[in-house]
């Protein structure tokens, strides 16, 4: 029972919201190439499906792997900021900065800096967009761990790696998949930034740009459909392995 509320809810939810995009369309008489309805869909992706295989491929390929770097990326600067309260003075202003520029401008900068490397700037910007919550909730998981903890291991010789690995690693895998989970979302976006502005952009997002070039509007719409499913199983996929790796964290809800 509890394993089909948990499939049902969200299906169920999915298409309400169809439905009400529909008769959104209806009801207001929009034509196809002002908004495209969910019923306008199929067709494109009948007719398209070989692209829409090899574009969901490269596009998602290129998340996860900028997603993996900034992961990897993301924990050591977090641990960084954690255990050094200087380093955190140092970095929380870059960090922020940073994140604070609009990517969309970077794209631009690195198409000039690696011309050519579509791959790598796709990844690049992945990376780019999505390292900076994980960073900061391993910062803070850290950086709030109780003291007492701490200085008992210290006085029974346990080495700073020891700490980490009894102590705060458990303490900030919920931190770290809240962040994680966030990243999912950004890591596509930046994906897809670089898709759609780069002039030789592969993936889901050149193809909604072709869509947008040729005025084929139910191509566009069945294109962010695509990278929102992406995006859900992508979602799903990190709320498992925090299930594995952090289920304890979990409470129930009444």
């Amino acid at each position: 029972m509890n394993l089909l509320r948990k499939i049902g809810v969200p299906v169920a939810a999915i298409l309400i919201f169809l439905g009400f995009w529909e008769f959104l369309v209806w009801v207001n008489g929009w034509p196809n190439y002002v908004m495209a309805s969910p019923s306008d869909l199929p067709e494109a992706y009948i007719r398209f499906w070989n692209l829409f295989l090899t574009g969901s491929w490269q596009t998602l390929w290129r998340t996860v792997a900028g997603l993996g770097i900034a992961v990897v990326a993301g924990t050591l600067i977090g641990m960084v900021m954690g255990f050094s309260r200087i380093s955190r003075d140092g970095l929380y202003p870059l960090l922020v900065g940073f994140n604070a520029v609009p990517k969309a401008t970077l794209v631009p900068v690195l198409a000039l800096l690696f011309i050519g490397q579509h791959n790598f700037n796709t990844v690049l910007m992945a990376f780019l967009i999505s390292f900076f919550p994980i960073a900061v909730s391993v910062g803070i998981g850290l950086s709030t761990l109780e003291p007492e903890y701490r200085d008992i291991l210290r006085s029974l010789g346990a080495s700073r790696f020891t700490i980490f690995r009894k102590i705060a690693l458990p303490k900030t895998l919920p931190e770290f998949f809240g962040a994680l989970k966030v990243s999912v979302t950004l890591a596509f976006i930046g994906t897809n930034l670089v898709e759609i502005i780069s002039p030789h952009g592969k993936g889901l997002g050149a193809l909604f740009l072709s869509g947008q070039t040729n005025s084929n509007y139910p191509l566009m719409f069945a294109v962010l459909i695509a990278l929102a499913v992406l995006g859900i199983l992508l979602y799903y996929a990190v709320v498992a392995l925090e299930r594995i790796f952090a289920g304890w964290a979990e409470r129930p809800q009444g």
